[in-house]
């Protein structure tokens, strides 16, 4: 007998509730604003909501979701795919850096020679091709070892990095405040985290600081992650370094982030270390304290 015509005093209690609850009923989905229009006191699940992107109390049509969820589901589920193959735009991204006050990009590339190889093949994203590496050492020729070089990678997310890294190099900037030499912006293509370990290492750096966009999620296709390796080589390994992650507006600002940044280099210069050996100790939110957003295009 199934549910639908089973004697309700027969039915367990969950599946009596599911079947008479307001929670089975469509919800409006999240338009990018708080909802004001959900009445919290007839479904329990309206207030989280306000609070996450993510798919809780989706409703039902039937035996099946609503059309709109459906829908909103394929969406998410492009702008994630679309993330990941939309290439970066070099030229304009040097541009708005320029615009800013920042000194001209070194722009370099991985080993990965297109985004094809660089998806099937990992490691090559991790190693600087032979121009790079010249064009490097060149640099390091005429110019003295910087105390931090902040480089940055498309990643799986070049769409996060076309958003957010002006903003939040600028971030970086007002938050470090002077205080430390750093290198022009090295700009990668099909760069993964641990190319950023070769590039510091060839500028001398003490540390370096790999901006790369973030495999993207059904609720973020945009995000980016921050990478703190300190006396960077090649062969570092994941556990010695710092990560910040999901960084954007809907999760955590650039503001905070760059905050964050800051307080983990003062603190890893100090005691020469990153990664499990330095605590985030800086009391900064993990959030920013807008309401989360759905995606939208």
């Amino acid at each position: 007998m199934s549910a639908r015509t089973a004697d309700p005093k027969v039915l367990s209690p969950a599946v009596r509730s599911a079947e008479g609850s307001p929670m089975t009923q469509s919800l409006p989905s999240m338009p990018g604003e708080p909802h004001t229009d959900i009445d919290a006191g007839a479904d329990p699940w309206a207030h989280l909501r306000r609070f996450t992107p993510a798919r809780i109390a989706l409703g039902r049509a039937g035996a099946s979701l609503p059309t709109r969820e459906v829908l909103g589901f394929g969406l998410a589920h492009a702008q994630a795919r679309d993330a990941i193959h939309l290439p970066l735009d070099v030229e304009t991204l040097a541009a708005q850096l320029r615009a800013e006050g920042w000194p001209a990009p070194l722009r370099l590339h991985s080993r990965a020679h297109d985004r094809h190889e660089y998806l099937l093949r990992p490691d090559l994203g991790r190693r600087l091709d032979e121009a790079s590496v010249a064009a490097l050492q060149a640099w390091r020729a005429d110019n003295p070892a910087p105390d931090l070089a902040l480089v940055v990678g498309d990643g799986l997310s070049a769409l996060g990095i076309q958003r957010h890294a002006v903003p939040l190099f600028n971030a970086i900037r007002h938050a470090l405040g002077g205080a430390f030499v750093q290198s022009p912006p090295v700009l990668v293509g099909q760069a993964r985290v641990a190319v950023a370990d070769e590039a510091g290492e060839l500028l001398g750096a003490r540390m370096v600081a790999m901006i790369v966009g973030e495999r993207p999620g059904l609720s973020s296709p945009d995000s980016v992650g921050i990478y703190l390796t300190h006396a960077p080589r090649v062969g570092r390994h994941d556990a010695e370094r710092n990560c910040i992650s999901n960084v954007r507006p809907a999760g955590q600002d650039p503001a905070t982030a760059a905050r964050r940044l800051a307080w983990l280099v003062h603190e890893g210069l100090r005691l020469g270390v990153t990664g499990v050996g330095l605590k985030d100790h800086s009391g900064l939110p993990m959030v920013s304290a807008a309401p989360a957003q759905r995606v939208s295009d």
